[in-house]
């Protein structure tokens, strides 16, 4: 899949990573800080009806202490699907930034000074700094995820050893893909009893943002092989204590 500029979201699916901490920083550039700003209005909602508004700041103007430069900040509506929509935008930001050499880090407990919006709230932060490119991730292959067959039930496509690696909070990876005849359908998962550290409460709110980063990153890869899926349905969430959710169905054709 790629956005307004050909920018190659596939491709940089195997560069990004997660900088928890940014050692080595440099200064994003008046001319990168443009382009960024220009880029920010030719993402893509996964719901268009949801408003939202995005904000680049200081990190000195958020609680964020990484070492960053600045800190994008997601608001929206606290409408629908709202937070699986701004994982589904705030995924294609953090994809262009690796393709400029911009390190990010999705920081999910950090706030900003400033108040929200009238009529909206705030979601989420990535924290972002100028790296190297020697920085970036050198093989995706050996980062640390959930087993194919953990994730992916049916037959396999391509893509389902690269959706694999879809950052998530706390890497919970809270996803299961089941393919049943020319059909996809994603659930948001959660293993009864386990959540880690995180309370009950955020690990439902993180992994609903985690859900439209993956359906993002999905989508991207199932364009890069070939497939068309023109009448995806993205289904409500409902009951919060399943352990299966259902969020998305994709009728998949060849192109």
């Amino acid at each position: 899949m790629k956005g307004d500029g050909c920018m190659d979201y596939y491709k940089m699916l195997f560069k990004r990573k997660s900088f928890h901490l940014f050692r080595g920083a440099d200064e994003i550039s008046t001319e990168e800080f443009c382009q960024l700003e220009g880029f920010l209005k030719t993402v893509k909602p996964l719901d268009k009806n949801i408003h939202t508004d995005i904000r680049i700041v200081p990190e000195s103007e958020t609680t964020c202490s990484r070492g960053a430069q600045y800190c994008i900040l997601f608001y929206s509506e606290p409408d629908g699907n709202y937070l699986r929509n701004i994982g589904y935008i705030g995924e294609q930001i953090d994809l262009y930034l690796a393709s400029q050499d911009i390190g990010a880090l999705w920081f999910g407990i950090g706030r900003p000074e400033q108040a929200a919006p009238d009529g909206m709230e705030f979601v989420i932060m990535l924290a972002i700094s100028k790296m190297s490119a020697g920085q970036f991730r050198k093989d995706m292959f050996k980062a640390k995820r959930k087993s194919l067959s953990e994730i992916w039930e049916g037959d396999p496509l391509p893509a389902a050893n690269i959706v694999r690696f879809a950052p998530s909070a706390c890497n919970t990876q809270p996803w299961i893909v089941a393919h049943r005849d020319d059909t996809l359908f994603v659930y948001q998962y959660k293993k009864p009893g386990k959540r880690g550290i995180m309370p009950a409460d955020k690990v439902r709110f993180y992994n609903k943002i985690d859900i439209g980063i993956f359906l993002f990153i999905l989508e991207t890869c199932l364009d890069h092989d070939g497939y068309e899926f023109t009448d995806v349905q993205y289904t409500e969430c409902a009951a919060e204590d399943e352990e299966r959710i259902l969020t998305a169905e994709y009728r998949l054709h060849a192109k």
